[in-house]
């Protein structure tokens, strides 16, 4: 039961990641890239989203 719960959270993290991708202001080749880098690897790409990944005009604030 604990897995099914840890695996919903990540499935849910990893959803939420891609739609702050798909809504970034980044170019298409990077919005691919880190879609697929999210779905093959979905925790080691979740935490390299979020330490490094493209934030659009938020990032220049």
């Amino acid at each position: 039961m604990e897995y099914g719960l840890l695996g919903l959270i990540i499935l849910i993290a990893d959803i939420y990641a891609i739609y702050q991708v798909f809504t970034s202001s980044t170019s298409t080749g990077s919005k691919v890239l880190w879609t697929l880098g999210i779905l093959i690897f979905p925790v080691i790409g979740f935490i390299v989203w979020l330490i490094a990944g493209p934030r659009g005009s938020k990032a220049h604030v």
